[in-house]
């Protein structure tokens, strides 16, 4: 599959950071990775994790733009809870593991 525009492989990083005490937001862990297992069935999301020391995680996503990774963000139970916020930040991987990463978003 050829190139449609420069950046057509670039995937946005998520990053959270923690509102609240560890033990609020683990409290919604389960749901938090419910939520992250529907985005990953719909091929939204690439990898995800907490970071460590656990301050916030990151969630890669395959989305078109920052505006849509928010929205997707949107419905993570740490986001409708006050217990996390995310930045978002494009980025285009050139080398190691997710170097020449190809999108596979489903539609659903």
């Amino acid at each position: 599959m050829g190139r449609i525009e420069l950046y057509d492989d670039r995937v946005y990083l998520m990053i959270s950071k923690y509102l609240k005490p560890i033990a609020e937001v683990d409290a919604a862990r389960e749901d938090h990775l419910t939520f992250l297992a529907e985005i990953e069935a719909k091929g939204l999301a690439v990898t995800a994790g907490r970071q460590d020391p656990p301050v916030g995680g990151i969630v890669v996503l395959d989305v078109d733009s920052a505006d849509e990774a928010h929205q997707v963000m949107a419905g993570d139970p740490y986001v409708a809870r006050g217990l996390a916020a995310y930045t978002a930040t494009g980025w285009v991987p050139t080398r190691g593991l997710l170097a020449g990463y190809e999108r596979v978003r489903r539609t659903v």
